[in-house]
């Protein structure tokens, strides 16, 4: 507890240190604006192993109390999100080129590798995040970018990516979750959510799917006599895990072990780091890995964060295990730069009316992805996702002679393991 206590107080200092004025903006995730002036303020990093998550509160210290979102996982567990292959909802898509049903855009087309169907029942609308993984059918696939379907809304064509490319043959007739329990949920690491939603192209998330499995293979490798573990010398030779699937690799036991001893810090003590955050209305994290600041995720609530803490530090966790070189671990004041450095490139949007906006800004080397609900009594930003873009050497496995320990910071949180 006496953890708690050092961070509350850091916490405390950074309040008192800065004070930054609140605009109903996305644009201090990318907009331009001046750095330091942006609606979000930075605290005290929580420590875990590799990472550093920076947690991110709203500078005039509010968060939305209620968002009426149900999650992809929470949907897919109850049934009331149905997610299939295209040839088999046949017929349960709505007819395009204005209801003809012999236009040739409405002809039958058989499965597809980057589209499903998903039908959500619920009465409450359904958030999808990039990155997230339903797994089952021909292929296991991602969700390609962040969208809002409605409540009992008819059945849509979803945008996929691929993250299984040796397998097309049918597994189950409807998707799953990816997890095995709420406490393995998961989507795809930063890298390759990077791939999808910047790139928005199926070879170069094969590539980054091909990358990962092999960092996956490396990270899993049991140390030989004498060693402690980790990569490079006194580690054995990577072992194989017989698959092409991301999901499959990333539940395989050794994996899944070396991913959760990554995140252990954060997740043994996960009910003291959710309270923690929701005392300080905590909405989203900036990320870094080995020192580096690679990605920020933020939320329209403490709620939506919080229902999503698993999966994003899983994620995080499974980013931290690829090799790469240290770097000095930065700063409150490097993150909130990071959150607030101006974008004055190109944008694009796209929209579907009274349902939701998602935009992306992209500047120099940082693009931003912003999901904004239209509907009813919302009128908000749902998702901000803010990343690093590290170009194609990323996906690239190099080897490492030695293993360069964590560098740590004694002014960090780190929290208590709980056994």
């Amino acid at each position: 507890m006496k953890n708690l206590g050092r961070f509350a107080l850091a916490a405390a200092l950074v309040f008192a240190a800065a004070a930054f004025q609140h605009r109903n903006s996305v644009k201090a995730a990318g907009g331009p604006m001046q750095a330091g002036s942006g609606p979000y303020r930075v605290l005290t990093p929580i420590e875990s192993g590799n990472l550093l998550l920076f947690p991110v509160v709203r500078a005039d210290g509010k968060s939305i109390a209620e968002t009426p979102f149900i999650t992809l996982d929470e949907g897919l567990k109850s049934g009331e999100v149905e997610v299939t292959e295209a040839g088999r909802a046949r017929g349960l898509v709505r007819p395009r080129n204005g209801g003809n049903p012999q236009a040739p855009d409405n002809a039958y087309r058989g499965d597809e590798v980057n589209t499903l169907v998903l039908v959500n029942h619920s009465k409450r609308p359904l958030l999808l995040l990039a990155g997230e993984i339903v797994t089952g059918g021909k292929q296991d696939r991602i969700i390609a970018k962040d969208r809002i379907v409605p409540a009992d809304a008819d059945p849509i064509d979803l945008s996929v990516f691929c993250i299984e490319p040796g397998r097309w043959t049918g597994s189950s007739p409807t998707f799953g979750v990816a997890g095995k329990s709420a406490a393995k949920s998961f989507m795809v690491q930063p890298e390759v959510r990077e791939r999808a939603m910047a790139e928005q192209d199926q070879q170069q998330v094969w590539n980054s799917v091909n990358g990962a499995i092999s960092q996956m293979e490396v990270a899993a490798a049991p140390a030989s006599s004498g060693s402690s573990g980790g990569f490079g010398r006194g580690a054995s030779a990577p072992r194989t895990l017989g698959t092409s699937s991301y999901a499959k690799a990333m539940q395989d036991a050794a994996v899944s072990e070396k991913v959760d001893e990554a995140a252990a810090p954060v997740m043994n003590a996960r009910e003291q780091v959710l309270a923690k955050l929701r005392d300080e209305h905590a909405i989203g994290v900036v990320v870094a890995v080995r020192g580096e600041i690679i990605w920020a995720d933020l939320f329209a609530s403490t709620d939506l964060l919080s229902r999503y803490w698993t999966k994003l530090v899983r994620s995080y966790a499974a980013e931290s295990l690829t090799e790469g070189e240290n770097h000095a671990a930065p700063s409150v004041a490097d993150a909130q730069h990071f959150l607030d450095e101006p974008s004055s490139g190109t944008e694009n949007s796209e929209s579907e009316v009274g349902i939701y906006r998602y935009r992306e800004l992209k500047s120099g080397g940082a693009e931003t992805f912003v999901l904004e609900s239209l509907l009813p009594g919302t009128g908000y930003d749902v998702h901000i996702s803010k990343m690093k873009l590290r170009g194609e050497e990323s996906q690239i496995v190099k080897p490492q002679p030695d293993f360069e320990p964590p560098i740590h910071r004694p002014d960090v949180y780190r929290p208590e393991i709980v056994r």
